[in-house]
């Protein structure tokens, strides 16, 4: 397994006479060390179609410096970057397998090339406390790039100088502050992810190059609309970008072993089936629908365990605040063999899972649908109107199946409320999707369905919690063990879930008001 680790930088362009200012003037800085130069060569690899690129994700093969050998960097969140470390070993043209292992889901079948070698002069400067840790490293980088294979097979040379500040132990609110001392003295913040993007000329906010031209399929006879404005059928290719891209990274944390990798990959899933499913009026439903029937196949099979993992971490949570003398047998045993044998359970079961032919097959036929999007008419018509309207359906759909769940009482009412739940998820979904198009509107709902289901999720894990306790019971009486704590678990659960509906229906006439009802 590579060496696994979290980098939190800055980049900032500078110009070539640019001149560091005095760091040790930084707050919190009391001294800096010596500068120390390296000499790096990188090449970077990539498919042909820069579909790491696409998914920013960069993989290299460097010399030089202290960490030289291969590197995978992958985003995390905000200016955080996973880095994943592997020795140089005797590869040199192409990444050894337990390289790009992790990368399978994203690669798909095409083989990594290189596409861009890059030689750097680095001179790092060390940042420490007045204890003498290590806050921060600036590191000062002139670079030459060379692009292999440029748009017609031709090779482009780029040069230029960039100032880099990782953290090492020092806070974030120093890397402001260090960041905010370059400025000053002439430095620019930039948004380029990586050397790579810059070596391949993809300028930062520049569109996907795969991105498909918004042109509907159109019927005959049928009418082809002039957008006074983003057509919607581009916005909503540009939300599907993003969320594959988001599927494509959980994949990668799954196969690396990343703690949140179960969570991102079936968050990412609901979300897409739910976008394909909001968006029917600019997709057509005939192929979105086996997309959508696939990944509810996905998120529900990496549901099952991960349901359960939740569920004993809450009945944990609840043992520990009970008395003592109120725990009889071995409960805290029992729950916590029962937590670790899910979390195994789900980490092994997502693991084979994205190794299937079948899940491979999904991220094909997703990138398909982006490469050649089934538009409908309505998908060229100017974004605002059309996406207003699905809004206003998505939010509809909300307030009918709560008002369907009102009119029932005990199980039946529980299970309605898991479906507003599910159509509230959707609406959610939605509404954060259009809402750079549609605005505060599109914001308040996307607020207002959060809520929905962030409540309804709550009776729905103590509704889990209860069922599992019954089961508990069991097992510890046919252990031979006393049942009496999970008796009186499966009672404060069924309370709990009793207050989550109660509490769902004091709050849901405001909610039901921001959702337009």
């Amino acid at each position: 397994m590579p060496a696994d680790h979290l980098e939190i930088e800055t980049k900032f362009d500078v110009p070539l006479p640019y001149a560091l200012p005095e760091l040790t003037a930084v707050d919190g800085v009391a001294s800096a060390d010596a500068p120390v130069e390296h000499r790096l060569e990188a090449q970077y690899f990539d498919t042909a179609d820069l579909r790491l690129a696409a998914a920013r994700i960069t993989l290299r093969r460097r010399t030089g410096g202290p960490d030289d050998g291969w590197h995978v960097k992958l985003p995390a969140s905000g200016d955080a970057r996973r880095e994943l470390h592997s020795p140089l070993g005797r590869a040199t043209r192409r990444p050894p397998k337990a390289v790009v292992a992790p990368l399978v889901g994203v690669l798909r079948g095409a083989a990594p090339v290189a596409v861009a070698q890059l030689r750097t002069r680095r001179v790092v400067t060390v940042l420490r406390d007045v204890d003498g840790r290590p806050l921060a490293e600036v590191a000062d980088d002139s670079v030459s790039a060379t692009r292999l294979s440029g748009p017609e097979g031709t090779v482009e040379v780029r040069s230029w100088r960039e100032v880099e500040v990782e953290l090492l132990q020092g806070d974030r609110d120093l890397l402001t502050r260090v960041g905010e001392h370059l400025v000053e003295a002439g430095a620019e913040r930039t948004s380029r992810a990586s050397k790579l993007a810059r070596a391949l000329g993809l300028e930062p906010g520049q569109p996907d190059a795969s991105a498909a031209e918004v042109e509907p399929r159109r019927k005959k006879g049928g009418k082809k609309h002039r957008a006074a404005g983003p057509p919607a059928g581009e916005v909503v290719l540009a939300v599907l970008r993003e969320q594959v891209t988001a599927l494509l990274l959980a994949d990668v944390g799954l196969r690396t072993g990343a703690d949140d990798g179960l969570r991102r990959m079936r968050i990412a899933c609901r979300t897409l089936r739910a976008t394909l499913a909001a968006f029917r009026p600019v997709l057509e439903r005939d192929a979105t629908e086996p997309l959508r029937a696939e990944l509810g196949w996905l998120a529900g099979r990496l549901s099952e365990a991960r349901d359960d993992e939740v569920a004993f971490a809450a009945l944990r949570a609840a043992v520990a605040e009970l008395p003592v003398e109120l725990v009889l047998g071995p409960v805290v045993a029992r729950l916590q063999a029962e937590q670790v044998a899910a979390h195994e359970l789900g980490r092994t079961r997502a693991v084979g899972l994205v190794a299937e032919r079948r899940h491979l097959d999904l991220l094909d036929a997703l990138h398909g649908l982006l490469a050649d999007p089934p538009l409908t008419e309505r998908a060229a018509e100017p974004a605002g109107p059309v996406l207003d309207r699905v809004l206003h359906r998505e939010a509809r759909r909300v307030l009918r199946a709560a008002s369907a769940a009102e009119a029932l009482e005990g199980p039946e009412r529980t299970e309605a409320l898991h479906g507003v739940r599910r159509v509230a998820r959707r609406a959610r979904h939605a509404a954060e999707a259009v809402a750079p198009v549609a605005g505060e509107g599109a914001r308040d709902v996307a607020r207002a369905a959060k809520k929905t289901q962030r409540l309804l999720g709550a009776l729905q894990d103590v509704v889990v919690a209860g069922e599992h306790c019954r089961q508990l019971a069991i097992n510890a009486h046919a252990a031979g063990e006393p049942g009496f704590t999970y008796g009186l678990l499966l009672g404060r659960a069924e309370a709990r879930a009793r207050d989550a509906e109660q509490a769902f229906a004091e709050r849901w006439p405001a909610l039901g008001r921001r959702l337009g009802g």
